[in-house]
């Protein structure tokens, strides 16, 4: 008993220590895209792309680059962009990037993973949307593009075509500031369940679950040498233990670590990052948005295109020798108590705690209503994602206790 205690206590400080080498990241990538996002704003995406084209899918493509990561944002924005006109390309090219380009998901990879995973994860990115254009080009019949555009104007009925307003002076004027900060927490308020218990799982994992696991459900991990059949079945392994978790862009770079740690290949660990928007829940919301057809067809083409990209990805490093050995991951991990360390990450933490506290400032010296991102919604599973994170600040505040005391 006193064994498992110790674990759990292990547990909840790994849990711990991985949000806080990472609470610098997130709170300077959602502050880039709270400022995007008030100054940039969707009416403007929407007018500059038009239908398919090199233009407009390169266009999508930096629009989510510099947009949000919370995949049911980026999700709610494809829909208007898509309802509105644009083609189905450009607003799958914006959705790929918002989650797999944007500045805090490479910081995090970097702080997690390494710089290769980072190049992994930018270049991967711009390969997931080339298969993607490529394999809706050659297999969706028009008919199906024209009833999910009917099918997303029946279901919203949102609209924002009024004149958004001249950047230029929304950024020197104190309201302008006021609705960045406002964007900064809703950023919060859409990823806290999903970051919450993603780290707490990676914890339970890294802690509990033994290595041996891992090498038996990702065949070959580990192992001097791995087969191409192996390594191809990691990508395909990578999405399905995704598809059944609650953990968003964010929450599972720790995991990834975890995984890459026991031996999970590069190509692996690589489709088990990608493997955001092919989860249940973004299936679910998809379906509403575009009909469960489209739905299922999206998915499928986000599939095929991050097992093509990581397989990809996996050739061309290691024709350049860029692949890492999983022991440089477990030799870089460190225990529980050294990342609380005093060094860079403490005094960043410390530097971007004084900015959210400003930024709480300016929302709380001007309460009005604001307006949320749709973040599945408030059905059931909104609400068992919301226990399931109540049950992870319990665990953990057990855990920190035990840490203590023992």
């Amino acid at each position: 008993m006193s064994d498992f205690l110790n674990t759990w206590a292990k547990a909840a400080m790994t849990s711990l220590g991985f949000f806080w080498m990472a609470l610098w990241a997130f709170a300077l990538g959602y502050l880039v895209s709270s400022m995007i996002q008030v100054f940039v704003t969707r009416a403007r995406m929407r007018r500059a792309m038009g239908d398919t084209g090199a233009r407009s899918v390169g266009l999508g493509t930096f629009f989510g680059f510099i947009s949000s990561s919370c995949s049911f944002a980026a999700l709610s924005t494809a829909r208007a962009i898509f309802q509105k006109g644009a083609g189905l390309i450009p607003a799958l090219a914006f959705l790929l990037a918002s989650t797999n380009l944007v500045i805090e998901l490479g910081i995090l990879i970097f702080i997690f993973l390494s710089w290769q995973f980072v190049v992994g994860e930018y270049l991967g990115g711009l390969l997931l949307i080339g298969v993607m254009w490529i394999v809706v080009k050659l297999t969706l019949p028009e008919s199906w593009a024209d009833a999910a555009r009917d099918h997303a104007r029946e279901e919203s009925g949102e609209s924002d075509d009024e004149e958004p307003p001249d950047w230029r002076e929304l950024i020197r004027t104190r309201e302008g500031w006021r609705q960045v900060a406002r964007r900064f927490f809703m950023e919060w308020q859409m990823v806290w369940k999903d970051v919450l218990f993603g780290f707490t799982v990676a914890g339970v994992i890294a802690a509990f679950v033994p290595q041996s696991f891992f090498q038996s459900l990702f065949l070959g991990s580990g192992d001097s040498e791995v087969a191409w059949w192996q390594i191809a079945l990691h990508t395909l392994i990578g999405p399905l233990a995704a598809f059944f978790t609650f953990i968003g862009s964010m929450g599972n770079i720790p995991l990834a670590a975890v995984l890459f740690g026991s031996g999970v290949s590069f190509a692996g660990v690589m489709a088990f990052i990608f493997s955001d928007l092919v989860v249940f829940p973004v299936l679910r919301i998809s379906g509403r948005y575009f009909g469960w057809r489209m739905a299922t067809y999206i998915l499928l083409v986000f599939l095929i295109s991050l097992v093509a990209a990581s397989l990809v990805l996996h050739i061309g490093f290691g024709a350049f020798g860029l692949l890492l050995d999983s022991d440089a991951a477990r030799a870089s991990q460190v225990e529980p108590k050294e990342r609380f360390a005093i060094d860079y990450t403490f005094f960043l933490n410390v530097v971007f705690l004084a900015v959210s506290g400003f930024l709480a400032w300016m929302v709380l010296s001007k309460k009005d209503e604001q307006e949320g991102h749709d973040h599945g919604g408030s059905d059931w599973m909104e609400r068992v994602l919301f226990g399931l994170a109540l049950l992870s600040m319990a665990w953990l505040g057990i855990g920190v206790v035990l840490w203590f005391v023992k």
